[in-house]
Order: C-alpha cells, then sequence, then structure tokens
C-alpha cells in the first residue's frame, strides 16, 4: 500500500518543503514527513498537486509514457473559435517542441469555484471564456504556451483532475490522505 496526498494547491505556492524568499511553500500547508511532489505545479497556477511516499508510484504519475491524462480548468481572455479549440487538439508547435494532441473543449465556469487572491485582472472590453483542457504530458507551463499560442492568453489556470484523482470537495489549501494498492488502481479513501 502507498500513500498519497491530494492537495488543493493554490495561488502563489511554490511546489517545495524547502523555504523561499516571500513565497509560501508546501511546508506551510501540509506538516507529514516523507511524502514527495509528484509533478508541479507553476506558482501561479492552482489545483491538484499530488505527493507520495512512494518513488514508484511517484514516476508512474509523472513519466509521460504512461500517458496519464491531467485535465485542466483554464480561463482564457476571449472566446476561442471551433478553428482554435481544434489547432488544440491536433497539438501545438511550440517553437522548442510539438504538443501531443489534446482533448479541448469549452465550458461554463465550473460550479463551486472558490476566488482566486489575488484576483485575476479582466479588461473591460474583452470577454472571458473557460476551457477544458486534457493533455497527457506536463512540460514547462505548457497549457499557457499553448492558449497563448491558439491566441488566446490564460488569465487562470486549475489542475482539476490527473488520472482518476480529482479536485471533488477538496477547498484550496486543504489536503487529504488517501492509500491505494501498489498496482496503482483507483485510490482506497482513508479517513482524513
Amino acid at each position: 500500500m502507498s500513500r498519497i496526498i491530494l492537495f488543493n494547491k493554490p495561488y502563489g505556492v511554490i511546489c517545495q518543503f524547502t523555504p523561499e524568499h516571500d513565497h509560501a511553500t508546501l511546508k506551510d500547508y501540509i506538516d507529514t514527513p516523507g511524502v514527495y511532489a509528484a509533478g508541479r505545479l507553476d506558482t501561479d497556477s492552482e489545483g491538484l498537486l499530488i505527493l507520495t511516499d512512494d518513488g514508484r508510484l511517484q514516476h508512474r504519475i509523472t513519466d509521460p509514457r504512461h500517458k496519464l491524462a491531467k485535465t485542466y480548468w483554464v480561463q482564457v481572455e476571449g472566446v476561442p473559435s471551433e478553428a482554435a479549440l481544434e489547432h488544440l487538439r491536433r497539438g501545438v508547435d511550440l517553437g522548442d517542441f510539438r504538443t501531443q494532441p489534446a482533448q479541448a473543449r469549452l465550458i461554463a465556469e465550473p460550479p463551486g469555484l472558490w476566488p482566486r487572491t489575488p484576483a485575476v485582472r479582466f479588461r473591460r472590453n474583452i470577454p472571458t471564456s473557460w476551457l477544458e483542457l486534457v493533455i497527457r504530458e506536463g512540460k514547462n507551463r505548457q497549457v499557457r504556451r499553448m492558449t497563448a499560442k491558439a491566441g488566446y492568453p490564460t488569465l487562470r489556470l486549475i489542475r482539476y483532475r490527473v488520472g482518476d484523482w480529482t479536485l471533488d470537495d477538496l477547498p484550496p489549501g486543504q489536503w487529504r490522505e488517501e492509500i491505494i494498492s501498489n498496482d496503482c488502481q483507483p485510490p482506497v479513501k482513508a479517513g482524513r
């Protein structure tokens, strides 16, 4: 059995336990020794971060060869056309690499979404919209670069799902521990 921690990382938190300048870190939220992040989220991104005490599981979650789907809710500037969505679906040439094909669709603002602190800055004359983007890789600032390349800059980025794990019932800054079998089957909830 392996321990995992599902953490809803707030905006501005660095995905490390070591203190760094004026930013909050994982240590400010999670006081559990022996767990390490399975992947990262940029400081200006929010949402699901998985930590585990199992190195093999950590590798399975992060290695693109295992093609674990990651679902993002992305608030963008403007309202993407079907052609822009198809551009994201086919894969985007970002110059230094071409992304794998993604799933992309317009969605309504996710229900129960918490306010971001600090709030997103909007421009009065430019509407915003929400996308659900599913990718199976996770290179540095990939989602932000993809939407920008399609002509719709990201204003807010929330990772909602990694594989079978989601943010459901997990407020920002909170975490829960789950126990899973070593064959990486869906999680069995522990009592926290």
